[in-house]
């Protein structure tokens, strides 16, 4: 019994041995008798026990890697410490396993050197506008070099940049200087339009009033000309009213009656007005003071 459990416990460790199951996105490298033989694919795989060796172990994943936090020195001399993160993913096992001794390492190290490379080109106030530059700097730096170690460089980002805390403070009062002029200008603006705003009103009012003052001259001047189209239509009328009337018979007697009537009558308007009187002449003589009147009316009357 002891020799048949013997020979069955050899019989699986040499199947155990034989088989070997890859995970998806996974790589593993197959050295046989020391020398590269081949990338196992995710799967089922057989191989010589013995002789076949698992050597590498790689996953096909992207993978993200700390970059540790490092002092840079920018172009105005101001120290500043920056970390970031760096995603990187494997494409090519064999290399991964030949090329480099530790891609991660030489990954972080990269990085490091890039980014302080490009610390240096910029000013400080720069380098926080200037993020995605250097991130695309970092990248392509890493990637160019990282091609022959069988990784890829997805991107890279910046996650801290911290500088020194007296650069912070100028920076605050900076900050605080900037927020205080743009409230000076903003209530300067302010300002100025309410004043453009009162004097556009008092135009419209004083251009409003005038058009109102020549609307009411004009209204007037047409009542005023209306009045005395009324008043010379009006008299107009009456002459030819009068006129008509001294045709008919008696008239002429009649424009003899009114005439000695309004005589006397603004005689004794004029005795009224005051202690003084004034006589003409030939107050007695009013039979030819109407004759001659008469006179004229028949002169008329011929025309």
């Amino acid at each position: 019994m002891t020799p048949l459990i013997v020979l069955l416990v050899l019989v699986v460790l040499t199947i155990l041995m034989t088989v070997k199951v890859v995970p998806q996105q996974t790589a593993y490298i197959l050295e046989r008798l020391g020398k590269f033989y081949a990338v196992l694919q995710p799967g089922i795989n057989f191989i010589i026990p013995f002789f076949d060796r698992i050597a590498y172990k790689y996953t096909l994943k992207e993978s993200a890697v700390d970059i540790p936090e490092q002092i840079c020195i920018t172009r105005d001399n101001v120290q500043v410490r920056m970390d970031g993160v760096i995603f990187i993913q494997v494409i090519d096992a064999k290399k991964a396993a030949y090329g480099i001794a530790d891609y991660t390492f030489a990954v972080i190290q990269l990085a490091q050197t890039t980014m302080r490379s490009e610390i240096g080109k910029l000013d400080l106030d720069k380098t926080f506008e200037e993020r995605m530059t250097i991130n695309r700097a970092v990248v392509e730096a890493i990637d160019e070099a990282a091609t022959g170690w069988g990784v890829k460089v997805l991107r890279y980002e910046i996650k801290n940049i911290t500088p020194p805390q007296t650069v912070l403070n100028a920076m605050e009062k900076q900050m605080q200087a900037e927020r205080e002029r743009r409230a000076v200008i903003l209530q300067s603006d302010g300002e100025k339009q309410a004043a453009i705003n009162v004097a556009e009103g008092q135009k419209q009012k004083v251009v409003l009033e005038s058009e109102g003052l020549r609307l009411r001259q004009i209204n007037e001047a047409e009542g005023e000309a209306a009045a005395l189209r009324s008043v010379a239509e009006a008299t107009a009328e009456s002459i030819r009213l009068v006129a008509q009337a001294i045709r008919t018979d008696g008239g002429v007697e009649a424009v003899q009656l009114k005439v000695a009537e309004n005589y006397v009558d603004q005689f004794g308007k004029l005795a009224k007005a005051g202690n003084t009187l004034i006589i003409p002449a030939n107050l007695a003589d009013i039979g030819s003071l109407i004759a001659t009147a008469l006179t004229v009316v028949k002169s008329e009357q011929k025309k």
